[in-house]
């Protein structure tokens, strides 16, 4: 062996020492990987409930459990929001989570009993102490075109009629205490009709951009986008009775808790979650989606 060989044995050396050390390496990986794989056959991962419901196993009750059934109260169900809760109340969504002590609207849970009507005291505090009481909108009155306005009092002597003159198509009829005089809120065409099942509202053409108008008197009771289905909405509340809805909007133009004037614009007309320009417009009377041409002037 020369001096050249010999140098180069502690290399061939080192380099099947490596070689066998990465084979009994990779080998006992796989042997610890197979062990690891029978204990995970044999032990089931936990399954995580992300439902928002309370677990079984919990045994506790949900908040409101005790109020199940009653009139005035509402159990959460899959896919329910407080914003549409509120909405098929007929109340306004701050309201609904005052009655509730609700900190945050977003965290509600299936199961969950929600106050949904006001309580008999007619106020609620909320969880930051700041008083939700009934909003009264005074000379705000209407009532379905079908409907005559009562005349007289009880009890007074009948007179006979009078001739009147006509009101004008955008003008509101006065008639009872809880009863709204609407006006149009677009000028557009009618394009779809109210229909209970499928249409809770109207349907209103229009160009972008195009004015959208309060059809009463009210109260901002909501303004954003967190009803799917309605896009932008800015949902008055006119009386403990009626609430409007306005959807599909492009911008808004007023801020909830504003009180806004019959008329005055409340947002531009868009596309906001639809499939073309237009403006859905529904009546809520205590909570119940009406006709909505019923209640406004005959064009």
């Amino acid at each position: 062996m020369n001096k050249r060989d010999f140098d180069r044995q502690p290399v061939r050396t080192q380099r099947i020492s490596w070689r066998g050390v990465a084979l009994w390496t990779l080998m006992g990986g796989l042997v610890l990987t197979a062990g690891c794989s029978t204990r995970r056959l044999s032990q089931p991962a936990p399954v995580e409930d992300r439902s928002g419901a309370a677990r079984p196993s919990e045994g506790k009750p949900l908040p409101g459990a005790e109020n199940a059934g009653k009139p005035g109260y509402y159990t959460v169900r899959p896919g329910d929001t407080l914003y549409r809760i509120a909405l098929e109340a007929g109340q306004a969504p701050r309201d609904v989570q005052a009655w509730n002590n609700l900190t945050n609207p977003n965290l509600i849970e299936v199961g969950q009993v929600l106050r949904v009507a006001p309580p008999v005291s007619g106020t609620a505090p909320t969880a930051t102490g700041v008083t939700a009481a009934p909003v009264a909108t005074p000379g705000v009155v209407a009532r379905p075109l079908n409907t005559p306005p009562a005349s007289g009092t009880p009890g007074a002597t009948p007179t006979a009629p009078t001739a009147a003159t006509p009101a004008p198509a955008t003008e509101p009829v006065s008639a009872g205490a809880d009863d709204v005089a609407f006006v149009w809120p677009a000028q557009g065409a009618v394009v779809a009709s109210f229909d209970e099942g499928k249409n809770k509202g109207v349907s209103i053409s229009g160009r972008l951009g195009d004015p959208v108008l309060a059809a009463a008197d009210g109260r901002v009771v909501y303004a954003g986008a967190g009803l799917r289905g309605y896009g932008n909405l800015i949902i008055l509340k006119h009386n403990n009775t009626f609430l409007t809805a306005y959807a599909h909007n492009q911008a808004l133009l007023v801020r909830e808790d504003q009180t806004v004037k019959q008329g005055q614009r409340i947002a531009e007309m868009g596309s906001s979650d639809a499939d073309r320009v237009k403006l859905h417009f529904e009546v809520r009377r205590n909570g119940k989606p009406v006709d909505p041409v019923a209640y406004l002037p005959k064009r």
